[in-house]
């Protein structure tokens, strides 16, 4: 029970409200007289009673609004609670029929852009006529009166008084009642305000309240409200005869606690039951030794030592403080192995375990170097970026072989939890180390190379950031000294090589971001996929699968199929599982003596796998004004996009469906205002534009797009479509425009080109500034595609527009075409 405002209330949703403790009594006589029109303020989960003062939080904009539009004029508006909880944007069918006129008392703005009121509960309503809905509701209201009560009944006057003293008593045998609550009920004369307050005050939902408040006959409402006191105070007793017994067997264990006091005391003098212990304590006190930990951390074990001396074994600190000692002993305090920093040898490892990867092996080799240089230096952390399946994991374990260290792999993926690298303190029962130091333990060396895998899925929630609190293990100037909250001592990790994996750097904090260096792993084009298929993945497969590299043998035909047919990835994984499926079908064949040795063709990957599961998009067939092949940037590779724009009778609009982000919204719009703005240069009539309507349209609908690399793609293709002249169908193109008409350098280059040649495309636009990301597209596809370089629009039209207009002097090839191999520093997706 409360003899203070109820502990919810809710002004729509997502609007909530926290009790205001200790909320003062509104007065009989402090009621204003209450317009014939009023503001209604729906509110859920709570109902406001006439005499009582409820806080509410108040955060829809329409709630918002109508306490923004109202309060200046008065502060009285009517209060009324929801039917239905789960409503989000209630009308006046909605709401109960009886509501609460209330003076507003207090208004505070919230930082989350909420509104904090405390209304005043004045008197009964209800709504008689509606005059507006929108944005808010407003009413005229009448005020409900109840019926006179009956003079000098004494069987009245007796249920008053019983819900009185019934009040009273509940009050006793409630805990944290204010003190005033005593007082208060017995001095509040009126019996209908009793009745309001302490139905206000029980615990009632808000169904419950509800029928109170409806209740205008005050003599059926003190009786309904008194059936309630009396069922909680029922409960409220037997609660207190519960306690009472508990606090009786609470003595009990206490005696039995002294009785075994006295039993190790009798024990200790008859020199029985210690033996055990004190052995326990020297075998954990040669282990420390053996460790050789830092003189803190030893200093810190003996003084747990020394206090287990002094705790029965049968105590369960005991267990507790054994646990901890052994965790210290284990721990690898000057467990260190010896690198081998043969440079030759990381490389023939590298070269080893993953194909191509050139610019990532040789900055893993400098890497190795500096550390064969200056051990004792602070190298940086890596992290490996890029797309599922590309190797990244098992890059980690190749530089732990070639620098013969152990490797230990953390998952960060889905942790929520702040303890999970510091670890929990030993207050907890269950406490343990973090999960950092868990592994050094099982590692048994205190340099071993250490994978945070996904460390892009880190969470957070109310239990803590588990990203802040790898900002200190991953900075090497301040790693020497990490302090797990379960050991309370500093352990060193400098000698820890860490490195990180992500697939996106979006999700990573800054803070811990500025902390790694990283190192981009993009995804392998298809002539990378089948040197892998044919040097790794195979032959794991058939191994695997108890097949030998005599009995079948996979044509690189069938490998090429595979790739192009039934996998969509940047990785290899769905590849090798494709590979798998294949193995698995032959050797139940193998198994059942139907064949002995095989051969797999495209047509045998067809009858294992069944029809293609992808189908990549091919280059336009046929010529057509406003059709333009684009291109983007996929995490699993590269895909052209075709551009589709048409024009139709209307009002000068532009229409863009196909799930485009507002980006790429923003390039259509850029685009069309740069076609307008150039109209009569590229023989347009301008006043075609105010009488037609645009719609642009990027197949798949059912995929989401987004980024400014399509401007150019957009731009070409409503210029094409207003002047009529076709865009070639072997070109495509990407790159961001401006207002002025220049074309800004995009990201995903090599993915990008790659999507062009696989769809057969035999001309590829791209803005002058990516020239330095040339060296990354590989020679086969340089050898099959022509780049034309350029640095505004009109070199674009000129490259890729059929038909030049007459007078149109760039009728050729642009003169910035050109294969260069610049070295690559900028990538922007």
């Amino acid at each position: 029970m409360r003899i203070d405002p109820p502990a919810s209330a809710k002004a729509a949703a997502p609007d909530t409200s926290e009790p205001l403790s200790n909320a003062p009594f509104a007065g009989e006589d402090q009621s204003p007289s209450i317009p014939d029109t009023l503001p209604i303020l729906p509110i859920r989960e709570a109902v406001l009673f006439p005499g009582t003062v409820l806080p509410l939080t108040v955060g829809r904009h329409a709630s918002r609004k109508l306490l923004e539009e109202s309060l200046p004029q008065s502060k009285i508006i009517g209060v009324f609670t929801q039917k239905n909880s789960e409503q989000e944007n209630p009308g006046p069918d909605d709401l109960h029929s009886v509501g609460v006129a209330a003076s507003v008392l207090k208004f505070i703005r919230q930082p989350d852009d909420s509104v904090v009121i405390i209304v005043n509960g004045l008197e009964r309503i209800a709504i008689r006529k509606l005059l507006l809905t929108h944005p808010f509701i407003r009413a005229e209201v009448e005020v409900l009166r109840s019926p006179p009560l009956p003079a000098g009944d004494k069987q009245w006057q007796a249920t008053v008084q019983q819900l009185r003293e019934s009040a009273l008593r509940l009050i006793e045998l409630t805990p944290d009642v204010p003190e005033q609550a005593s007082t208060l009920v017995l001095n509040l004369e009126d019996p209908g305000r009793l009745a309001d307050l302490l139905a206000s005050s029980l615990n009632l939902d808000t169904a419950q309240r509800q029928d109170v408040l409806e209740e205008l006959d005050v003599v059926k409402r003190v009786r309904a409200v008194l059936l309630r006191v009396s069922a909680q105070l029922e409960i409220a007793q037997l609660q207190q005869k519960i306690q009472k017994d508990v606090a009786s067997q609470i003595s009990d264990t206490q005696r039995r606690h002294f009785l075994r006091e006295q039993l190790k005391a009798i024990q200790k003098e008859l020199g029985e039951g210690e033996e055990g212990a004190e052995q326990q304590i020297a075998e954990l006190r040669k282990r420390l030794e053996a460790a050789q930990p830092p003189k803190e951390v030893l200093e810190q074990a003996e003084r747990e030592l020394r206090r287990l001396g002094h705790i029965h074994p049968a105590s369960p600190e005991f267990s507790v403080i054994v646990t901890y000692v052994e965790t210290v002993a284990e721990l690898p305090w000057s467990k260190l192995t010896e690198d081998k920093l043969d440079l030759e040898h990381a490389q023939q490892i590298l070269d080893r375990d993953h194909f191509d990867l050139e610019k990532v092996k040789r900055r893993l080799i400098e890497y190795l170097a500096v550390r064969k240089l200056n051990p004792g230096g602070h190298g940086p952390i890596l992290c490996f970026l890029g797309p599922p399946g590309v190797g990244k994991t098992s890059l980690g374990q190749s530089i732990a072989d070639a620098l013969g260290r152990r490797f230990v792999r953390l998952s960060l993926g889905g942790v929520h939890d702040e303890a999970e690298i510091r670890g929990h303190r030993r207050t907890y029962i269950g406490s343990m180390p973090g999960r950092i130091i868990q592994e050094l333990r099982r590692a048994g060396s205190r340099n071993p190379v250490m994978m945070l895998d996904e460390i892009d899925k880190v969470g957070a929630d109310f239990r803590g950031d588990p990203a802040s609190a790898l900002l200190e293990v991953l900075d090497s100037r301040q790693n020497h000294a990490f302090v797990d909250h379960y050991l309370d001592v500093p352990f060193d990790l400098s000698q820890v090589i860490f490195i990180a994996t992500a697939n996106y750097l979006d999700p990573v904090p800054p803070a811990l971001r500025d902390r790694m260096e990283v190192i981009e792993i993009p995804g392998y084009t298809d002539r990378e996929k089948l040197e892998i298929a044919r040097r790794y993945l195979v032959a794991r497969q058939l191994n695997e699968h108890g097949l030998k590299a005599d009995q079948c043998r996979f044509e690189p035909a069938a490998i090429t199929k595979i790739i192009n047919d039934y996998t969509h990835e940047a990785g290899v994984r769905e590849l090798e599982r494709r590979i798998a499926a294949v193995c698995r079908a032959i050797a139940a064949d193998f198994a059942k003596g139907q064949i002995r040795e095989i051969t797999v063709t495209p047509e045998i990957v067809q009858v294992l796998l069944g029809p293609p599961r992808y189908i990549r998009d091919s280059k336009l067939k046929t010529s057509k004004p406003g059709v333009v092949t684009g291109l983007a940037w996929t995490p699993t590779g590269g895909e052209i996009l075709h551009i589709e724009t048409l024009r139709y009778p209307g009002k000068g609009n532009i229409l863009l469906t196909g799930q485009i982000g507002d980006v790429m919204k923003e390039s259509a719009q850029a685009a069309l205002s740069l076609v307008k703005s150039r109209a009569r240069e590229l023989g347009i009539d301008p006043d075609r534009f105010k009488g037609t309507d645009i719609h642009i349209h990027v197949p798949a609908g059912a995929v989401p797009k987004d980024g400014p690399s399509a401007g150019v793609a957009m731009f070409t293709a409503i210029a094409s479509l207003f002047s009529n002249r076709s865009v070639r169908s072997d070109v495509a193109m990407t790159g961001e425009i401006t207002l002025r008409g220049l074309v800004l350098p995009i990201g995903g280059l090599k993915e990008k080109t790659l999507a062009a040649q696989r769809a057969g495309v035999k001309t590829v636009i791209i803005p002058k500034r990516n020239e330095k990301d040339l060296p990354d597209v590989p020679a086969e596809v340089k050898e099959e595609l022509e780049f034309i370089l350029v640095e505004a629009v009109d070199e674009v039209l000129a490259a890729a527009l059929e038909n030049p207009a007459p007078g149109d002097v760039s009728t050729g090839r642009n003169p910035a075409a050109t294969k260069s191999t610049n070295e690559t520093t900028d990538k922007h997706r």
